[in-house]
């Protein structure tokens, strides 16, 4: 009996998640309630905050299991053991540029995060958790860049943290742009070749060198 009531709560948390998926998709997040996810998943308000503290808890769940496939490769990557840590984070990132061209529901829930988000008033703990994972994300690309640094795979002098803002501006900036106009290239067919111009511009790019600081002025 307690299996199967455990069973039925996951359920109805699904059926939630799914159902807020859609209503976001469609309506925008700041234009839908509670009770229009409640009333779509066929639930009472009150069964939705018994699995969620309110709506940006609900969308943050949408955006946790968007990562979930990913997550082996970038743990990889991550590895200070890993002898090819910069071949995980290439296809890492084809996997995830093809993921949102291919997949109807990574794509829905992208467009939701690029295009459907608005950080208003009853938001404000998502736009907090947004920050908080940006920077995480942001400390894990840096890492990978580090262990790649570290098997001679990108220069020795690379700047890897503005290298991890440089590479996360990117691919966000490429998935976000494809989402208004999906129309102006194959994205899963073109995946390779963008993130192969990325990892160029890791090998390559000057301005992605640690900086040589300005010697400081002699005194009089």
């Amino acid at each position: 009996m307690v299996r199967r009531t455990k069973e039925e709560a996951l359920e109805t948390r699904k059926q939630i998640v799914d159902a807020a998926e859609l209503a976001f998709f469609e309506r925008g997040v700041a234009n839908t309630t509670l009770a229009d996810i409640a009333a779509r998943a066929g639930v009472t308000r009150g069964a939705i905050y018994w699995h969620f503290s309110n709506k940006a808890d609900v969308f943050q769940s949408l955006l946790d299991n968007l990562n979930e496939p990913l997550e082996d490769l970038a743990r990889a990557s991550e590895s200070a053991d890993e002898p090819d840590p910069l071949g995980c984070m290439q296809a890492l990132l084809v996997k995830l540029f093809q993921g949102v061209a291919l997949d109807p529901r990574t794509r829905r829930i992208n467009e939701i995060l690029f295009h459907k988000c608005e950080f208003t008033n009853d938001m404000c703990d998502l736009r907090q958790r947004r920050q908080a994972v940006i920077a995480e994300c942001n400390e894990r690309i840096a890492c990978t860049l580090r262990n790649a640094v570290n098997r001679a795979q990108l220069p020795a002098d690379l700047d890897t943290q503005h290298a991890a803002l440089a590479l996360h501006a990117y691919v966000n900036g490429h998935i976000s742009l494809w989402l208004l106009v999906p129309e102006s290239q194959r994205l899963e067919e073109e995946a390779a070749r963008w993130v192969a111009a990325l990892m160029d511009m890791l090998r390559f790019s000057p301005a992605l060198r640690v900086q040589p600081q300005p010697s400081a002025a002699p005194s009089q």
